[in-house]
């Protein structure tokens, strides 16, 4: 079929005709995917719930500091992500991580 030999109204036409052919393909892989996935939860002994709720998340570790200010006991930092301010503070003044470490 050569597109640039058809009209307007028919490109829209084809259009139309075309969109519910993806639709009903879209809806019947659908459906077999739905099929699939119940018979493979059924063969593991899983019902849907069990396969679609969430379990819970890992719990976080803490992560100990690693670094003290030594003019102020109460700040610390754990060496991850973006230094404190206190932290570069005293690696203006001279300081080195070393010297702050717990």
């Amino acid at each position: 079929m050569n597109l640039s030999e058809l009209s307007f109204t028919q490109l829209q036409e084809l259009h139309v005709k075309v969109t519910e052919a993806i639709e009903r393909q879209q809806a019947a892989v659908k459906a077999d995917a739905k099929k699939q996935i119940l018979e493979l939860a059924k063969a593991y002994g899983l019902s849907l719930d069990e396969v679609l709720i969430k379990s819970a998340p890992a719990a976080r570790k803490t992560v100990e500091a690693k670094y003290r200010n030594p003019n102020d006991a109460s700040q610390t930092w754990t060496g991850r992500g973006r230094k404190p301010a206190w932290v570069q503070a005293q690696l203006d003044e001279g300081f080195s991580l070393e010297d702050l470490a717990i």
